[in-house]
């Protein structure tokens, strides 16, 4: 019998929900067979043979493997499915529950119990259509609270709808990421009033507003370990971190768990402590209240356990259902977004292919598409809306600096800024929420921290003004053309030798196509269209109109893009 790789288990990400009586299917199949899939399916009660088969849509290849989709509708939500796959010579085999086989009966059938309402379709209304403006409060303007309440006309202007800021709460660093105290804004920042007249104004001028909570752990003057510190094992707090021996040393080597390697001044919480994690829950609750703010992005969530993420949303999500949950997990972030814990994260793993791509161009369009599709299969569809879409943070060099830094042999000083543009326009052409680093929409460069969190420049003369149109115009776009926002990827061609991609962005019988030339030459390209039945298509960048015909011409200038409408 002949065998191909197949993959398939019948749960998130390979099967879930993705509205009332529809569960998506995932399956991988082995790559260069050019295979046909086909799903079959029933309701779980109902006699075998009753299957209706569906076709599955081939997604695109990541590597060694495709991916393959369907939609299953079902209106009990009780499923029994298998698959049937076939080669071009006619060669076919089942897969189910007990695997690979010759027939139906002998691979068993996947069974998909019940669609319970599913909590991962219930992402916020609003964060499909968010670009999001990453703050650093103490570099941004005057350092205080007060400044950002003044440039929100600016972050409207630029057409940003959600702000996350770094912690703002007291501490005696200036990134704050070591906490003092949970309930009170950190007077270099100013006052609570402040942090509400900032989520006023910002929700006045249409912008959604999220804080950072630390608690995987506190800093050493937190009101907690202070008293560790003090009454060593008989503190009545002692449980609330992992202490190795008693009396507490810091320094030269801390004898308790911390924050990263060795860092004294940031003990680790114990979160498994029911007392820390009601204390947690309580802070997580009075922000939202006493400020309004929107969400919040939780520091080092990887780090903190999946049980007390699953009850943190649970609890506040009943409260507050709009509210954005967002995991700083810089790997693959799929165990927290099967829709028990957070919306989405800060996809890191997609930034280091972006990276890759364009500002070191050490990969090409084709490595570039597979990890893109790879990282994408590893989530569901919920998920994949709610990521952050970022190129850089308060943890990175900033993107210009890597393409300064990258390149192959054209001058790399010279074509810096035009592959960053490229990075943007992939950035908000993409699914998921777009988000902005402050300042890269004006050039600023800087190595990792602390060169990446310098001040932010005002001075007009100082900014790159063509960048910062590019950001607008783009954001703009993306604002006007829903499929932009919430259309399904796909990948439409790859060029190695000429290092030019293409993919479309689809809602219905709405379709855009996007192409990248991420090279210093200017390209004739004939490629096959993504769309038919539209004789012109328009270059949504330009304004100019290109004849759709049986094939599709375009020009591509050196370093350039297209936006086929």
């Amino acid at each position: 019998m002949t065998r191909w790789f197949l993959y398939h288990t019948a749960e998130d990400p390979f099967a879930f929900p993705v509205g009332p009586g529809s569960l998506k299917l995932r399956l991988f199949v082995q790559n260069g067979q050019q295979l046909t899939c086909t799903v079959i399916h029933s309701d779980r009660y109902d006699s075998p043979g009753s299957e209706i088969p569906l076709p599955m849509e081939r997604i695109g290849s990541a590597g060694a493997y495709e991916i393959h989709e369907a939609v299953l509708p079902s209106v009990t939500g009780k499923c029994r499915y298998l698959f049937h796959v076939m080669n071009p010579a006619g060669e076919y085999l089942w897969y189910g529950e007990r695997g690979i086989a010759e027939n139906r009966e002998h691979a068993g059938s996947f069974q998909y119990a019940y669609m319970h309402q599913p909590e991962a379709v219930k992402i916020p209304s609003w964060s499909q259509d968010a670009v999001v403006y990453q703050i650093y409060p103490s570099s941004y303007n005057g350092g205080n609270l007060k400044g950002i309440l003044d440039k929100i006309p600016y972050l409207q202007q630029l057409g940003i709808t959600a702000m996350y800021m770094t912690p703002i709460f007291e501490s005696p660093s200036e990134h704050k990421y070591n906490t003092s105290d949970y309930y009170k804004v950190d007077p270099t920042f100013g006052t609570t009033a402040d942090l509400r007249a900032v989520v006023d104004q910002a929700h006045h001028h249409g912008i959604r507003v999220l804080l950072d909570a630390v608690f995987n752990h506190a800093g050493d003057t937190f009101f907690a370990f202070r008293d560790v510190l003090e009454h060593g094992e008989s503190s009545r707090y002692k449980d609330w971190f992992l202490i190795h021996s008693y009396p507490v040393v810091q320094t030269p080597s801390p004898n308790y768990e911390t924050f990263g390697k060795a860092e004294a001044h940031m003990p680790k919480l114990n979160m498994d402590n029911p007392e820390v994690a009601d204390y947690m829950m309580e802070v997580s609750k009075h922000w939202v209240r006493e400020a309004g703010i929107d969400g919040w992005r939780l520091d080092v969530a990887n780090e903190v356990s999946h049980k007390f993420w699953t009850r943190f949303r649970r609890e506040l999500k009943a409260e507050f259902p709009e509210l954005l949950l967002i995991g700083e997990i810089m790997h693959g972030s799929g165990p927290w977004l099967r829709g028990d814990q957070f919306d989405g994260g800060m996809n890191y793993v997609l930034r280091d292919a972006v990276l890759e791509f364009f500002a070191e161009q050490s990969t090409g369009p084709v490595r570039f598409m597979e990890q893109v599709i790879h990282q994408e299969a590893f989530c569901n569809d919920q998920a994949n809306a709610a990521m952050f879409q970022l190129l850089g943070s308060h943890d990175t060099l900033r993107f210009l600096t890597a393409c300064k830094q990258g390149g192959r042999g054209w001058n790399h000083e010279e074509t810096a800024m035009y592959r960053m543009r490229l990075a943007v326009f992939f950035q908000m052409t993409y699914i998921g929420m777009p988000m902005i680093y402050y300042g890269d929409e004006v050039g600023m460069e800087g190595a990792t921290d602390p060169h990446c969190r310098r001040p932010m420049v005002w001075r007009e003369q100082e900014q790159n003004s063509t960048l910062h149109a590019w950001y607008t115009r783009l954001i703009g776009l993306r604002k006007k053309y829903e499929v932009l926002r919430k259309g399904s990827f796909r990948p439409w061609f790859t060029d190695e030798t000429r290092n030019v991609l293409g993919y479309v962005r689809s809602s219905g019988q709405e379709k855009i196509g996007l192409v990248i030339n991420n090279s210093p030459n200017r390209y004739h390209l004939e490629v096959d269209r993504f769309r038919s039945g539209t004789p012109e298509l328009t270059d949504l960048l330009t304004g100019t109109t290109i004849c759709n015909n049986d094939r599709l011409v375009v020009e591509l200038e050196p370093f350039g893009c297209l936006m086929l409408h």
